[in-house]
């Protein structure tokens, strides 16, 4: 885990955190977790995404940037309205690329990207063992070739997926001083 800088000390100035990585990183359990303990909304990412990409992907196809692009706006509006409305928030989204961070933090602030990282293999064993999702586990390997880590330049901080949820959220909370 990288300490950054706390960057969000007063509650007063809205911030979106935008939980991002590959497929069965965690993503959508730890955000729900950040939001309940802050108190903030919180958005599932892949409710955003047009039937279309929930086809493609169920039926074992990833998808690429020109299915993406019309998500990722969905993604950025939703960062939007939370920081048009003066309202913090947490959103669950792969972000794997640099160009998809750069449209949802179009705005270049207000944004907290944090990424959840994990070795392929691990992944691949927490996806073999999950159900009910319409990504199957063959495309791993696609999301791991699109993922781009955040650079040093962009807004955010990178943290293991080996501790529980509930440790990584309270690591998350602490290091970005949101507490």
């Amino acid at each position: 885990m990288e300490i950054p800088e706390p960057v969000h000390e007063s509650a007063a100035e809205p911030v979106v955190l935008v939980v991002m990585g590959v497929s069965g990183c965690g993503k959508t359990t730890v955000a729900a977790l950040l939001a309940g303990r802050l108190g903030w909304p919180f958005e599932e990412g892949d409710a955003l995404h047009p039937q279309a990409n929930i086809d493609k992907m169920a039926a074992g196809h990833p998808l690429n940037d020109d299915d993406r692009w019309p998500w990722l706006e969905k993604v950025a509006h939703w960062v939007e309205e939370r920081l048009d409305q003066g309202q913090s928030g947490v959103i669950a989204c792969s972000a794997l690329k640099r160009s998809y961070r750069a449209v949802i933090n179009r705005r270049g602030s207000g944004v907290e990207f944090v990424f959840l990282a994990g070795s392929q293999e691990t992944i691949a064993a927490r996806l073999a063992t999950r159900h009910g999702h319409f990504m199957p586990p063959e495309l791993l390997a696609s999301q791991f070739a699109d993922l781009e880590g955040p650079g040093p330049d962009e807004p955010g901080a990178r943290f293991d997926i080996g501790p529980a949820p509930a440790e990584i959220a309270r690591n998350i909370v602490d290091a970005l001083g949101l507490a």
